[in-house]
């Protein structure tokens, strides 16, 4: 993969042409200095050989040679011959010492020449090197100073242009370092000074295609998650989802609940009297009322099942409470007028069932539909239980779940379990810390069971303050290698005085602990409330805590929140993965959940990993990760809470 190159064109551009620029003076400089001082030997040369022949003459002439000593030193001072000898191969003829000489002995010019008219005579001189005595000077130096500058000015003004002309070159750059960064969306249209402008229209054709193209995909994204898991008609779920979504609670240990199917008359006789379009409208009426009436629990799922018939799944929920919430629900669809063709007092029939873990979903379908049955042979609006012996637990008001919650909040909170993240090669990802109360009984319970009293009370905000206090705990006391997720709740995060305290919890908390903490926000309240806790979520991610969203897939929602914060991770929910390799159409779900992160860093990771099959599927569909009881089962305590128990067993 090519690197992005940290050094701007015009810089390397204004950096390549002062180099040569330099580079030229610089030769400029070392050629002219080295011509002077040619120029200034060879000068000094030839006056000297003139001297030379005027020596020559003068040994030759017996009567110069004795005054020799008169004429020859004041010419000598006057060319400034430093020593000079006359002598033949019998010995030294005459000599000429200059005294009170500034220049040291090893930088004269030292040159011997022959007497051509006096052979065998030689001459001996030391001479001061030209250009030895002059300094720099104004007016001598005037027009090389002035070449100097004027190549100083050109090469600014040359700079300067140079940058001008290629500004928009660099704006080009750097938006695409903006688009590397992934922060296209930014700049969406270029400026008009880009260059070159071919580039630049090319780049806002193809980022406006692209985003047409991501548009494109997430449109059909939905629409795949869409019309494989909800109803065209009404936006409720359908009977495959509501299939996935009961066997999925049967196999979790200590659900109940109750499962409802209504029916609100014949479709052929429906389509016949009102036509499709008629049939549809009462369809779709009778949805919205069903629809507002389940929103009072936040677990429960409705679904068409048939044409006229829909099913509700409750979870969690004792017999006394289904039972009231099915006279509820039949009156308020007898507040509704049926078309003609229905008769006012005998057009809903209800059927209901109770269920735990362990139980067959078709045997439970059947009992429902029995129950419907024996509610439309009573001949008028009203819902029949099917009679079984289910040992469910007894509905908690919120007066029990106070007092319960309050005693576990007074002893230190709620327990935290660690389960393990792997990836696909099993190498540790990080752990999830699962929150675990005990009931009066001192039995377990889960955080799906106990999350209804916490919403129903209002203590969201207490408990996540209490896990991430243990989880901040736990960090600064491990080995600073562990890596800890943690869930917090959407409403929570909406609350001004707990962003308030978990900005300074953050805050007061080291870079190196926060960048090991993850925060999780399910799926489905995340969208719901997006507006209200995308500035928090932005702070804790701007803080250094990467960001996680579970339950993926358990209600049918868009994935734009997945380029808005930018979570790490994107866990499915474990509906989805139960027997993935018998459900073709939770492996289009995925299918489609893995092509809406592609475009971004988000991971999706898969939750409540049973089975090998189940693995082998989810890695071929491109999943990079997984968590269930296949992969590492749940433990309770801390790691030096674990090996302080383990040492007292031994």
């Amino acid at each position: 993969m090519r690197k992005v190159v940290g050094m701007k064109l015009t810089n390397r551009l204004v950096a390549f042409v002062t180099l040569i620029v330099v580079c030229a003076m610089f030769v400029l400089f070392i050629g002219g200095a080295v011509s002077f001082r040619k120029l200034g030997t060879d000068f000094l040369s030839h006056y000297l050989k003139q001297v030379v022949v005027q020596i020559d003459d003068a040994v030759a002439n017996p009567i110069e040679t004795e005054n020799i000593g008169m004429w020859l030193p004041k010419l000598l001072k006057a060319s400034d011959v430093v020593e000079l000898e006359i002598s033949s191969r019998t010995g030294l003829l005459y000599r000429y010492d200059q005294i009170q000489i500034a220049v040291r002995p090893v930088e004269l010019v030292e040159n011997r020449y022959e007497l051509p008219n006096n052979p065998g005579f030689f001459v001996t001189v030391k001479a001061v090197p030209p250009y030895a005595d002059f300094a720099y000077s104004i007016g001598p130096m005037f027009s090389l100073s002035l070449a100097v500058l004027f190549i100083v000015l050109s090469l600014a003004w040359g700079i300067r242009w140079l940058k001008m002309q290629l500004h928009g070159a660099e704006l080009l750059e750097d938006r695409g370092r903006m688009i590397l960064a992934g922060r296209a969306e930014e700049v969406q249209k270029g400026d008009e000074r880009e260059w070159p402008v071919t580039a630049s229209i090319a780049l806002d054709q193809m980022i406006a295609e692209l985003r047409d193209a991501r548009q494109e995909r997430s449109r059909f994204d939905t629409f795949i998650r869409t019309n494989t898991f909800l109803d065209k008609l009404t936006g409720a779920a359908n009977r495959v989802m509501f299939d996935n979504r009961l066997q999925t609670l049967l196999q979790d240990k200590g659900a109940h609940g109750a499962v409802m199917i209504i029916r609100i008359g014949e479709w052929d006789a429906l389509v016949q009297e009102l036509g499709k379009s008629g049939a549809d409208e009462w369809v779709k009426e009778v949805g919205n009322v069903l629809s507002n009436a389940v929103q009072r629990f936040p677990d429960a799922i409705l679904a068409r099942y048939y044409d006229t018939e829909f099913a509700i799944l409750l979870v969690h929920q004792s017999g006394k409470e289904a039972r009231l919430f099915a006279n509820q629900l039949m009156k308020a669809l007898e507040r509704l007028t049926p078309p003609e063709v229905l008769e006012v007092e005998n057009w809903a029939h209800m059927g209901m069932t109770f269920f735990t873990t362990g139980e067959r979903r078709g045997r439970l379908m059947e009992e429902a539909d029995m129950a419907k049955r024996s509610a439309v042979l009573q001949a008028s609006n009203g819902w029949y239980a099917f009679k079984k012996d289910v040992v469910a637990e007894d509905a908690r008001g919120s007066v029990r779940w106070r007092t319960l919650l309050t005693r576990v909040f007074e002893n230190g909170g709620p327990d935290l379990y660690r389960q393990t993240v792997k990836d696909t090669l099993q190498n540790y990802l990080h752990t999830e810390l699962l929150a675990r109360i005990k009931d009066e009984n001192g039995l377990v319970v889960k955080a799906s069971r106990f999350m209804n009293g916490i919403d129903l009370i209002g203590f969201n905000s207490r408990l996540d303050r209490t896990v991430v206090t243990k989880a901040l705990q736990q960090l600064r006391q491990g080995d600073g290698r562990e890596i800890l997720a943690i869930n917090v709740c959407a409403e929570s995060l909406r609350q001004r005085p707990f962003q308030k305290w978990l900005r300074d919890a953050l805050l007061q908390t080291p870079r190196s602990v926060l960048n090991r903490l993850m925060f999780e926000v399910s799926e489905g309240p995340l969208v719901n409330h997006f507006d209200g806790v995308r500035p928090t979520l932005r702070m804790i991610r701007a803080l250094g805590c990467p960001l996680v969203v579970d339950q993926a897939g358990r209600s049918v929602v868009s994935t734009h929140y997945v380029k808005d914060i930018q979570p790490k991770y994107i866990k499915l929910h474990r509906s989805l993965v139960r027997d993935i390799h018998l459900r073709p159409e939770n492996q289009l779900y995925v299918r489609s959940m893995l092509g809406a992160c592609e475009p971004t860093p988000t991971q999706v990771l898969a939750v409540g990993v049973e089975s090998e099959h189940e693995w082998k599927i989810l890695m071929q569909l491109g999943v990079q990760g997984g968590q269930g009881r296949w992969l590492g089962a749940e433990l309770s305590g801390s790691p030096a809470t674990r090996k302080r128990q383990r040492w007292r067993k031994q």
